[in-house]
């Protein structure tokens, strides 16, 4: 009888479930992001994690760049490029689930000064400037660069311009503080840069009619992910009026009625290829 009972004994301490032997491990998930969005994306990031117990890693970089380490590796859940242009990239590649996309937030593209304008430069034409130095972003690898080169070809200034452009950056991060630090004069860069660091960027804003188009911050699950009901609720939560105020804080626009204030007749989103002959404008 003693046996019998030890045996039931271990039989329902088996069924009986105990508190914390349950699989306490935090799911996490990766984002491969354009700079761009990175003062809001770290902070969306947080909050999500906080209210869902979801780690999200960041990584920044170019557009281009993040793109490749996804399909160099074969890894990361969620593509977050800085345009439209790098999203198509990614759905050719078969990178990103084109059923997936949400457009998190809008870019509109702007001159930026160094704080205070000692320059005087109060649009596109004053980049050609004699002496004036110009950065813009390496347009095979940053969206804003690609935008940068598409703005000035539209405007018939690439030649004039280019003469001028004395460095690219290889990311967001990267022209802005070539400005910051004084290296350059100006930039071609998104608006929302000016609302990142107010104390040492000023914005001069181009004429409606020189924005061939507007541009906005799209996020897609990757085809390379093995949690897409974690990856989905992120990338949910960005698009979501929760997430649009941690973007509207840090300067970004939300609709595209807003976004088209700067620009009423130019296209949304889209892609701009370089052409065949394009060579570099800083050797």
């Amino acid at each position: 009888m003693q046996k019998l009972f030890a045996l039931l004994l271990v039989g329902l301490l088996v069924l009986i479930p105990i508190g914390g032997c349950t699989n306490g491990e935090q799911k996490t998930i990766t984002a491969f992001c354009g700079s761009a969005s990175k003062p809001a994306m770290e902070e969306a990031a947080q909050t999500f994690e906080e209210e869902t117990g979801i780690k999200v890693y960041l990584n920044f970089g170019g557009s281009g760049t993040m793109l490749s380490q996804m399909k160099l590796s074969k890894s990361g859940d969620l593509y977050i490029p800085g345009s439209p242009d790098y999203m198509a990239m990614a759905e050719r590649n078969s990178v990103i689930d084109p059923e997936s996309l949400k457009i998190i937030s809008y870019l509109v593209p702007a001159i930026l000064v160094q704080e205070g304008n000692p320059k005087n430069i109060l649009g596109l034409s004053d980049l050609t400037k004699p002496g004036i130095k110009v950065g813009i972003a390496d347009p095979e690898s940053v969206s804003i660069g690609l935008y940068a080169y598409e703005i000035l070809k539209h405007n018939n200034l690439l030649e004039e311009v280019g003469e001028n452009i004395v460095t690219y950056g290889e990311s967001y991060s990267k022209i802005v503080s070539l400005v910051a630090l004084k290296t350059v004069d100006v930039i071609i860069g998104w608006r929302v840069f000016s609302k990142w660091d107010p104390d040492t960027l000023g914005v001069a804003y181009l004429k409606p009619e020189q924005i061939p188009r507007l541009s906005y911050i799209p996020g897609a699950i990757s085809t390379f992910t093995e949690d897409n009901e974690s990856t989905q609720k992120f990338l949910d939560f960005l698009a979501s009026p929760q997430g649009q105020k941690i973007f509207s804080k840090w300067g970004y626009i939300a609709t595209e009625n807003e976004a088209r204030n700067f620009a009423p007749e130019a296209k949304i989103g889209g892609e701009y290829k370089l052409p065949e002959t394009y060579e570099p404008l800083v050797k």
